[in-house]
């Protein structure tokens, strides 16, 4: 996505080499940055701020079940399951300022 990124990516494979375990550089799609990115927004207006990161970590949980269950979730995949959910997030907890519009 960018180098920032890329270079996260790598310091998880160093970590995880660290702890005598062997991983493939974690990488991040546009479509679900873009969604998680999204939840977070979401996450922020409905609960406290600080529970952003937290649902997105959920959100990367949840994809990595789902796609063990499955068996072969693309990033598409992923992308349309995190959209899903903040989707039902919205619909519970409408943005301020949009109440009886």
């Amino acid at each position: 996505m960018n180098r920032f990124f890329d270079d996260l990516g790598e310091r998880w494979v160093a970590a995880a080499g660290r702890r005598s375990a062997r991983i493939d550089a974690p990488s991040l799609d546009a479509k679900v940055a873009l969604e998680l990115l999204d939840l977070a927004r979401v996450a922020a207006h409905t609960q406290e701020r600080r529970f952003a990161p937290l649902s997105c970590f959920m959100a990367g949980v949840a994809s990595e079940r789902l796609r063990a269950a499955k068996g072969g979730l693309d990033e598409a995949g992923t992308a349309e399951f995190i959209l899903e959910v903040r989707q039902e997030l919205e619909k519970e907890y409408p943005p301020p300022g949009t109440i009886g519009c």
